[in-house]
């Protein structure tokens, strides 16, 4: 299959597998991408979720230019694309588990969507990032635009859809496009699973409200808070921090 589930511990690899082109998405695979992600948030042994090539040198080409130009004409076909497209960056960006792409070669057009929606961009020194539809003749999503925006701001965000230029992988670190320049993003997704999954989940729906537009507490927020001193993280989190060891949270 062109993209799998993977467990590696508590790390979840969604593996992106059809070198062939480049890894770029079809169909099948965006509709595919929900069904891993709902197989990842059910595995309570998965506490962080990995987006990465099963091979080297490229992240993801994008959407499939060949089967988008042979269907150009089918109007069901392409309403069921779009469909397919944005509930795969609507439910990944709002995924309950936290979330890192793992960017190593080109990482382009819908393939670059698919890291905005993650919550931590890292890449390889030699990585090349970039959204290309205006040498298309296409649109980029709006959804996944704000994320972009969100992301570098309005300027930024202006200059890279406008141009279509691939970013080199230190001039994404500079804008705040990626956040961290590794050859692995193990070290990283080890060190998030093994702090409380409980805390991440309700930082990473904090985040995602505030992103929303959310700017004050309401109950919701603040029962979230006040229940945490309730939770058994909570007692063995300050229970290791007297002892001076490290928590292990189940």
């Amino acid at each position: 299959m062109s993209l799998r589930l993977e467990r590696d511990g508590p790390i979840g690899r969604i593996m992106i597998d059809r070198p062939e082109k480049r890894n770029a998405f079809n169909q099948e695979m965006w509709e595919q991408f929900p069904v891993l992600l709902g197989a990842a948030l059910i595995d309570r042994a998965i506490r962080v979720v990995v987006v990465q090539s099963a091979a080297q040198g490229v992240f993801c080409a994008g959407a499939d230019i060949n089967e988008l130009i042979s269907h150009k004409d089918n109007t069901a076909w392409r309403a069921a694309n779009q469909a397919a497209i944005n509930r795969t960056q609507h439910e990944l960006a709002r995924f309950a588990k936290p979330t890192i792409a793992f960017i190593d070669g080109d990482c382009v057009g819908g393939g670059c969507g698919i890291a905005l929606a993650c919550d931590i961009r890292v890449a390889t020194a030699g990585s090349r990032i970039g959204i290309t539809p205006a040498k298309l003749g296409l649109v980029y999503p709006l959804h996944d635009t704000k994320l972009l925006v969100d992301l570098v701001g309005p300027g930024q965000a202006k200059k890279m859809l406008y141009t279509g230029e691939l970013l080199s992988a230190q001039e994404a670190l500079r804008i705040g496009l990626v956040e961290l320049i590794e050859d692995s993003a193990t070290a990283l997704a080890d060190e998030i699973a093994s702090n409380s999954a409980h805390s991440t989940h309700q930082i990473k729906g904090f985040v995602r409200r505030i992103l929303d537009g959310q700017a004050d507490d309401d109950l919701e927020t603040k029962r979230i808070f006040a229940d945490a001193f309730t939770t058994p993280d909570f007692i063995e989190g300050t229970s290791a921090f007297a002892r001076k060891q490290r928590p292990e949270f189940k």
